[in-house]
């Protein structure tokens, strides 16, 4: 076992697996899970597919020789145990906390981590790209991706699939069957893969090919046994390996996936295998955790919790998140609508969408992990004479963006767009983060955009949406609380009947002459507390909750035009944001700052998230590590008013 004084768990080194009895990896996989549930507990993060894949992932670093060989994560929900063994178990107890380790695979934090992990359904691409450029550069190194049944699902995934088959590298994939992705997964494979696990009795005798099959050792022995019956077993083994076998891709399974020791024999078997090989392992999602087990979805992204009860210990907010206020008000929306129809990609209970599921079923759509359909199945819907609304979250439907362009927006289809998690998300980190929606959706023609500020404006920005008549609309809000109301009137009409915004109209809150700042969502409370500490130090600025993004309110920007600064200020990067599109209107208006020369022209300061990925940690520290703080927007304004800062 490993020495390392620090290392309080005594995990070992990947070397010293391979010395190991099967009944010493049994206990390590015990000891592993005991070591996830203590900091998950604390930390957070992604408990119950890491408890799941524990005995997978000490049987594929017990095969492999790594980092040499290489192994390929599908999203790396399941990469706790992973990290423990490569070794990161002094660092564990930093798992997505600021500067600590992620919750995803991180090729800047290990050379054991072949690549940054993160959206579902990339893993076969990779790999395979992996072991092409091992052929090519006449190497001999064994590529490995271990996948869940709902990653497969995804397009990208059956894209990759056909060019394995078709290619016929050597290459091993690993289906890790738990039934579950974040919400229940759905689907002709789903159901194809169900046969696998639960078909009964084959009528027709197999005797002979199951005792050629039991000769082979102890992995045949256990194929035979491993249906509900013997005369089960060959049904089992075969029919559901068919869709693979078709494929041109050699399938093994299904094999219990916490049985080291089987899951080693297959491994074994498919190294001597040329060619494509999938092993089809089943697995219990929260598997050595009771309250994981029975409840995985609840358990799936965890907060900080008792291990003891595996009750939750987070704070309430008094104030309802943005997902729960979108649910309500869509749900009130739908009773009015028949027409009315929501769509999610394996997102039903993040985005909010399990109240509207139930309580109109026939007119909830669940695609699985497959938003470029999820949105192309929108504009099909929309052009039948239905009002589809798409709830995802912002890093998610970026992989839908030709689907924006070409199925929605050139159709004219009216779709409405609930973008949810946009801005900084926190521990998920970069790949979570939904930083870019402002920038790709402004690009689509005819699409209107909103980010309203408070839980009021997104019920009235979802009222209008809808009632709009044509094209698409856009509203984006972040994860967490909604702050207090904005203002007095909007507060005042706090769980009133919602309202009708005027297209492409601000909302002035604030008066002040020496600088204007012009926010949108969360920044819009960060903008008036800024103006609320300059004004302490004798400067006054106006606030603006500009709410339209697209179209933008020109009129609001003339102007804040007069005062002799411009700041926007944005949760999204400045690469082609808000702030760029206040700079265009500028330039329209014959105000840009590169052709000002009359001393009333303002200097505009562009303020949001620079041009680089954002890493992971809480949403207040990364706010403060972006600059996005109202202390330091305050600071940053005061300096440039005083000749002591650049607007670049």
């Amino acid at each position: 076992m490993g020495n390392n004084s620090a290392n309080t768990f005594n995990i070992p080194d990947p070397d010293e697996l391979k010395q190991m009895g099967f009944s010493q990896l049994a206990e390590l996989a015990a000891l592993i899970r005991r070591r996830i549930i203590q900091v998950t507990s604390i930390s957070g993060g992604h408990l119950a597919s890491s408890l799941g894949a524990v005995e997978l992932i000490i049987a594929l670093h017990r095969a492999y020789d790594l980092p040499v060989d290489r192994l390929v994560f599908d999203v790396g929900h399941q990469a706790y145990a992973h990290k423990l063994l490569t070794p990161r178990e002094q660092d564990f107890e930093t798992l997505r906390s600021f500067e600590g380790i992620s919750g995803f695979t991180r090729r800047e934090e290990s050379v054991f981590d072949a690549h940054d992990s993160g959206h579902a359904s990339d893993s076969l691409s990779i790999a395979l790209g992996l072991a092409l450029a091992r052929d090519l550069n006449q190497t001999d190194e064994r590529i490995v991706a271990l996948i869940g049944d709902a990653a497969l699902s995804g397009g990208l995934a059956f894209e990759a699939l056909n060019q394995i088959g078709q290619l016929q590298t050597d290459l091993t994939i690993v289906l890790n069957d738990n039934e579950m992705s974040i919400s229940h997964n759905v689907g002709a494979l789903s159901l194809h893969l169900g046969k696998a696990r639960m078909s009964r009795a084959y009528t027709t005798l197999r005797d002979t090919v199951e005792g050629r099959m039991a000769s082979t050792g102890r992995l045949g022995r256990f194929l035979v046994n491993a249906g509900e019956t013997a005369k089960g077993s060959f049904k089992k083994l075969v029919v559901p390996g068919t869709f693979f076998e078709d494929m041109g891709i050699v399938y093994i399974g299904p094999i219990d996936g916490h049985d080291i020791e089987t899951i080693s024999e297959a491994l074994q078997a498919s190294k001597k295998s040329k060619g494509p090989v999938l092993i089809h392992a089943v697995t219990q999602k929260g598997r050595g955790y009771a309250p994981a087990e029975m409840q995985p979805e609840r358990f799936h992204g965890v907060s900080c919790y008792d291990p003891r009860t595996g009750r939750f210990n987070g704070k309430k907010s008094h104030n309802p998140s943005y997902t729960e206020v979108f649910s309500k008000a869509l749900l009130a929306e739908a009773t009015a609508r028949d027409n009315l129809v929501a769509i999610t990609a394996a997102m039903g209970d993040g985005t909010g969408l399990t109240a509207f599921s139930e309580t109109f079923p026939h007119r909830f759509f669940d695609v699985g992990i497959a938003e470029e359909h999820a949105v192309a199945l929108a504009g099909g819907l929309s052009l039948g004479g239905k009002l589809p609304v798409v709830a995802i979250y912002s890093s998610f439907l970026q992989r839908a963006y030709d689907q924006l362009m070409i199925n929605v927006a050139l159709q004219d289809a009216h779709v409405v767009f609930c973008v949810d998690r946009a801005g900084v998300v926190g521990e998920d980190g970069t790949t979570h983060h939904g930083l870019f929606d402002l920038a790709y959706l402004r690009t689509v023609p005819k699409m209107r955009l909103l980010a309203p500020a408070d839980a009021q404006q997104l019920r009235d920005a979802l009222h209008t949406a809808l009632v709009l008549d044509d094209g698409p609309v856009a509203l984006r809000y972040p994860r967490g609380s909604v702050p207090d109301q904005a203002d007095d009137a909007t507060r005042a009409a706090t769980d009133t009947d919602p309202q009708l915004l005027p297209v492409g109209k601000a909302i002035k809150l604030r008066d002040g002459a020496q600088a204007s700042i012009l926010a949108v969502g969360r920044m819009v409370k960060t903008a008036l507390d800024a103006a609320g500490l300059l004004a302490e130090q004798g400067i006054e600025a106006s606030v603006y909750n500009m709410l339209w993004v697209k179209p933008l309110d020109e009129e609001a920007v003339a102007q804040a035009a007069l005062a002799p600064l411009l700041v926007t200020l944005e949760e999204g990067t400045v690469v082609g944001g808000f702030g760029s599109a206040v700079l265009e209107e500028l330039a329209r208006q014959g105000s840009a700052p590169a052709t000002a020369t009359a001393q009333s022209q303002p200097r505009v300061l562009t303020l949001g998230i620079p041009d680089d990925f954002v890493k992971h940690g809480s949403v207040e520290e990364l706010l403060r590590e972006l600059g996005l703080t109202a202390s330091q927007i305050a600071e940053r304004i005061r300096d440039v008013l005083q000749g002591q800062g650049q607007t670049d």
